[in-house]
């Protein structure tokens, strides 16, 4: 496990230190499927780092309805840097699709390097913020049949691993639509 976060540490450019400071650190964890890590509204303790597994962050209304955020899987990180820059508590959920391996790191040790200049949090935001930079031009640029297919092509080991409700609501589509695209796809092939 800790061999899996300190290569992916190093790729991104770590200090010795700071993996050293990470294994220390990292508690593992064994999640079964729908286990909630954290809930919206919640202040959070811990970032993960997915070492095995899917987990799911979404927004949910009064009315019960849920917006996915993002899908995270294997060598994912899972940080809240909204949380963790305004020590705000989180504006979603976040929890478990799959059976999953996670190492919980204390938040404390991100805002310490935050402060110490660590530049391995410096990648971490930028990994960050490069993808929020894709997404938006993603859900911006492209018609729900085009980010269908973009979200099929790009993440087919997720289609069977994530519910169609679940992939409406990332496309930012309702189940129905999704269902009346998947329908007029299938009979064009």
């Amino acid at each position: 496990m800790n061999d899996e976060l300190q290569h992916f540490l190093s790729q991104l450019g770590a200090s010795p230190a700071a993996v050293a400071q990470a294994l220390a650190a990292a508690e593992p964890m064994e999640l079964p499927t729908r286990h909630i890590l954290l809930n919206q509204g919640e202040s959070p303790t811990h970032g993960y780092f997915l070492l095995e597994g899917i987990c799911h962050a979404c927004y949910l209304t009064e009315a019960g309805k849920q917006y996915s955020k993002e899908f995270y899987w294997d060598q994912d990180v899972l940080l809240g840097f909204e949380s963790l820059l305004s020590e705000q508590p989180s504006p979603y959920l976040l929890e478990t699709l799959s059976a999953s391996r996670l190492l919980a790191l204390p938040l404390s040790l991100f805002r310490t390097w935050r402060d110490e200049g660590e530049p391995l949090f410096t990648r971490l935001l930028e990994r960050q913020l490069l993808f929020k930079e894709q997404k938006e031009r993603f859900m911006l640029m492209h018609t729900p049949e085009e980010r269908y297919r973009l979200f099929s092509s790009s993440f087919p080991e997720l289609m069977s691993r994530v519910t169609d409700y679940q992939i409406a609501s990332y496309l930012g589509i309702n189940p129905s639509s999704l269902s009346r695209l998947k329908q007029r796809l299938d009979q064009e092939t």
